[in-house]
């Protein structure tokens, strides 16, 4: 557990110098951007300074650094507010969106994947395998596009844009939140369908299967019983590796879908060069993709007993 904290924590300091470094080299004048073209020199540089815009980068991100460590994020440049009011309601939005389209993309992985497995020498699984490929060539926008067209415009049974909040008035909330989730999960599933099918593919081969299967176990209850578990570390990996694509995916998804989330906040951020408020909500991203990431890894343990010796073993 320490050996992982120290990784995690590592992580997050060296992605944090690439984010602040990244950010600070965009191309364009903060100042300018803020007072305009026509601003004079003195104003600019007046503003400069007021923004710390001319000390070294290096005190600068030391500074950043700090802040985010004391719970400092600033305020935004243009309206004067603290950036945590900013973030903290899109970010709920986001995470509804990103929780709810990996739920939706497990459900349909899981037993997709295993059927697939099963029928992986008929057509059927063929035809799994083919529309699962076919998925993962999709971005998530356009298949937003396509659910649009069609559930919203031709059917008109939900709404095409718009977000109502979940505590207001759960059923619109929940109705506004069809389309955009269902994005994401068939994207997500479609990958995540291939690797099911693969690692149920591999327990159908190990000899613990062919033992349960010899004492009257059925494929598919043998398949449930025991190959969930065995199968699981293979597809947990993968889902943390896949949560990064999915929070990429959920800021386009937002834009197609008028949504208030952290991706429409960071597009209009980086259009009105709000670096506090860009360098903030892409750390909180990195940053939950590397919690995430780091649960996934202790998970490992819970998913298969033997590990529990090992490390015991190591240490």
């Amino acid at each position: 557990m320490l050996r992982r904290l120290v990784t995690f924590v590592a992580s997050l300091l060296l992605a944090s110098a690439i984010i602040f470094c990244l950010v600070n080299l965009l191309p364009g004048d903060v100042a300018t951007a803020i007072l305009g073209d026509q601003a004079d020199e003195a104003s600019l540089a007046a503003l400069r300074s007021e923004l710390g815009l001319d000390r070294p980068i290096v005190v600068r991100y030391v500074e950043w650094l700090g802040d985010l460590v004391t719970g400092n994020f600033g305020t935004s440049v243009r309206t004067g507010q603290s950036v945590v009011s900013l973030i903290a309601p899109k970010l709920a939005v986001t995470l509804w969106l990103v929780g709810l389209g990996m739920l939706l993309a497990l459900a349909i992985a899981v037993p997709v994947g295993m059927f697939a497995a099963l029928r992986r020498r008929r057509w059927s699984g063929a035809v799994v395998s083919a529309l699962s490929q076919l998925g993962m060539a999709v971005p998530a926008f356009l298949a937003g596009i396509i659910l649009v067209v069609v559930f919203a415009v031709k059917l008109r049974w939900l709404p095409a844009n718009g977000y109502v909040p979940i505590s207001s008035d759960p059923l619109e909330g929940a109705r506004r939140l069809v389309l955009p989730v269902l994005s994401l999960a068939l994207v997500q599933s479609s990958v995540l369908t291939r690797y099911v099918r693969s690692a149920f593919i591999e327990v159908l081969g190990e000899d613990w299967f062919r033992t349960a299967r010899s004492v009257g176990w059925t494929t598919r209850a043998a398949m449930v019983r025991h190959g969930l578990r065995n199968a699981a570390l293979s597809v947990v990996t993968v889902l943390g590796l896949q949560l990064a694509t999915l929070f990429v995916g959920a800021i386009v998804v937002e834009s197609v879908f008028a949504l208030p989330g952290l991706g429409r906040l960071l597009l209009d951020a980086v259009q009105q060069r709000e670096l506090v408020l860009v360098q903030t909500i892409v750390m909180i991203l990195v940053a939950l993709v590397l919690v995430i990431n780091a649960l996934v890894d202790m998970s490992y343990v819970l998913i298969d007993p033997r590990l529990r010796g090992s490390q015991a073993g190591q240490a």
